[in-house]
């Protein structure tokens, strides 16, 4: 009787103990967001932002893609200040590929810094003293822990980073890329390239490097993204509940691109990438080789299946429903 009473007051003194000091809390994520800052990078941002299970350790835009770096920069900076999201690092380094040479995307496509002050964004803090490569490789560096990368535009910077300190990729935990498009067809880039997608076509050289790094990638390409197209549904859904600054943004983000929208020209290409990063379980992965054609030609840029590439976690397959409330849920936090 006696181990009974000892037992149950053993039991009681656990019990207080957890009440008194429950379990901690699990830390959020850190993540590295490389971007090239168009209007899919901004609601990408902003969900992250909303995210409590993650913490951006800093923001490095590419100017090779479709906003300039001045642009891209200002614009990641005053995204911070409307959501009061603290200090952040954001930075850029070249407007030109890896190996030279301008960048394809036309320039009356990509963001000014006139585009950025139209929207009516608060002013933020100042640049990073350091570029674009030099802050990639501080913060992934000075990480307590493996820190995760999520690659949303070309991948200039992280092929710049890797070549000139190849083992950051020891350091990386996970890279998700928004890019290619493996079994779907391409962006139709130009009239002869029909396989390529934008943000590998931007810096094929680049791309091949970070596929053949040899750190982990999980590849959302437009055999994912074009399953989840933004709808004027989704739009009106959006607007009925919208409740805060992020999803305001977004709400006139989305409403500046009805045109696209309705015309069935865009998609949730950076957001979905993103969710999938926070949700794995939301598409199907499945393990591919694939390389990336570097060499000037028809398929310049395709993310290509091959029988001796590298191992790639590509994926397929969203749920449509839960990703688009997830999307509405958390720009609404």
């Amino acid at each position: 009787m006696k181990r009974k009473w000892l037992f149950a007051a053993l039991l009681c003194c656990l019990l207080g103990w957890l009440v008194v000091f429950p379990a901690a809390a699990q830390e959020p994520r850190a993540v590295i967001v490389d971007t090239d800052m168009t209007s899919d990078d901004f609601m990408a941002l902003l969900y992250l932002f909303n995210n409590p299970d993650f913490s951006v350790k800093a923001i490095t835009v590419t100017g090779t893609g479709f906003s300039f770096c001045d642009a891209g920069v200002e614009a990641a900076l005053g995204l911070l200040a409307l959501t009061a999201y603290g200090d952040v690092p954001v930075s850029c380094w070249q407007e030109t590929p890896l190996l030279g040479g301008d960048s394809p995307v036309p320039a009356e496509w990509r963001t000014t810094v006139e585009t950025v002050e139209s929207w009516g964004l608060p002013e933020g803090g100042e640049p990073s003293t350091m570029n674009a490569v030099e802050l990639f490789t501080a913060t992934v560096n000075e990480a307590a822990t493996p820190i995760e990368v999520l690659a949303l535009g070309p991948l200039t910077n992280l092929a710049a980073a890797f070549n000139e300190t190849p083992a950051l990729v020891e350091k990386i935990s996970h890279i998700t890329i928004m890019g290619g498009a493996v079994d779907a067809p391409g962006s139709s880039v130009s009239e002869e390239n029909t396989t390529a997608e934008w943000n590998i076509y931007c810096d094929p050289p680049a791309a091949r490097i970070v596929f053949e790094s040899g750190a982990p990638i999980t590849l959302v390409a437009l055999d994912a993204t074009n399953d989840v197209p933004v709808t004027m549904d989704f739009l009106e859904r959006l607007n009925a509940v919208k409740s805060t600054p992020e999803s305001e943004f977004v709400s006139m983000l989305l409403t500046n691109n009805s045109g696209s929208i309705e015309a069935g020209g865009y998609s949730f290409w950076d957001q979905l990438a993103t969710v999938v990063m926070a949700d794995p379980d939301l598409v199907t992965h499945t393990e591919r080789e694939v390389t990336v054609i570097d060499r000037e030609g028809a398929e310049y840029g395709r993310t290509k299946p091959v029988g001796n590439g590298p191992t790639i976690d590509v994926v397929t397959k969203p749920d449509v429903a839960t990703f688009e409330q997830h999307l509405i849920d958390t720009w609404n936090r």
